[in-house]
Order: structure tokens, then C-alpha cells, then sequence
């Protein structure tokens, strides 16, 4: 299989005022943020959250398991799927299956974005497209950080119980 484009803008909902059920590109909804930007957001975001203190529910860690092998793989260099799903259990307490994983990992293989070295005992993973992880670490990153600025908007405006 040829490689993916990360130039394809995945569907997010419209700004209101748009029909219900309505999509726009990624692109469409929000400039390019600049890295200095990106960067002011990012340091925002400890005094925002208590990370250490969230627990990821494993259907988020399943949705999102894409990017976080990407992470995970990036991080290391390289390195074998049982040592990654031990990172998903240490770093996000996710129990997944290698018949979910692997999968995950082979797919990515096929679009040229991971490559596999075959070793005695074991399949090592490593990034070979760059440019397609951190576009897609990106599109991720800000469809989240929207995602969680729209739930903080509608429970600031809500009246508390």
C-alpha cells in the first residue's frame, strides 16, 4: 500500500449557526496555529489539569490507540509489541489485547508509516514517516484540546447542582 496523506482533513462538526449533522474540514474550522502558539497552549495546560491525578478510561486509550503506538514507537526509537502493550498498561493502566494491538501495528506498517524488523524471537517497530506522525499527533492534539475547551464552556455556563 502507498503511504497515507496527512494532508486528509478529518470531519469535525461546524461552528453553531451551521445545520446540525454538518462537517467542515479540520482546516476550515481553525488557522494553522503557529508552533509558538502551540507552545503557549501546551504550557497552559499543567495548571489546567492534574494529569498525574486522571485516569484514562481504556476506551479512550482504544479510540486514540493509534497515536499513542505512534508516541509510544516515536519515544523509543524502536521496540516489539510486548513492549508496548506493557507501556499501555504502565502509562495509561489499559489491559488491551495483542488482538488489538497488533493489528493497530500491522495497519500502520502497511501505510508505510511503521517499519518492522524481523529479530529472532520477536517483530521491532520503528517510525519511518515522520511527517505523518506529527501531522497526525497534531490533528489529534487539537481536535482534543477543542474538544475538552467545548465541555469546559458548557459547564462553566451551567449552574452548578
Amino acid at each position: 500500500m502507498g503511504k497515507h496523506n496527512p494532508s486528509l482533513a478529518a470531519p469535525v462538526a461546524g461552528p453553531p449557526g451551521t445545520r446540525a449533522g454538518s462537517v467542515r474540514p479540520l482546516e476550515a474550522v481553525d488557522a494553522e496555529p503557529t508552533e509558538h502558539e502551540l507552545e503557549e497552549l501546551l504550557e497552559r495546560i499543567p495548571d489546567a489539569l492534574a494529569t498525574e491525578e486522571v485516569a484514562f478510561d481504556e476506551s479512550l486509550v482504544k479510540g486514540n490507540l493509534e497515536e499513542l503506538l505512534l508516541v509510544l514507537v516515536s519515544a523509543r526509537g524502536s521496540t516489539h509489541g510486548k513492549e508496548l502493550l506493557a507501556d499501555l498498561s504502565d502509562l495509561f493502566d489499559a489491559q488491551l489485547s495483542p488482538g488489538t494491538v497488533y493489528p493497530c501495528l500491522h495497519d500502520l506498517e502497511d501505510r508505510d508509516v511503521l517499519e518492522m524488523h524481523a529479530k529472532v524471537r520477536t517483530k521491532e517497530y520503528a517510525v519511518v514517516d515522520d511527517e505523518y506522525v506529527r501531522a497526525t499527533l497534531e490533528r489529534t492534539m487539537r481536535q482534543h484540546l477543542a474538544f475538552g475547551l467545548l465541555l469546559k464552556r458548557f459547564l462553566s455556563e451551567r449552574p452548578e447542582s
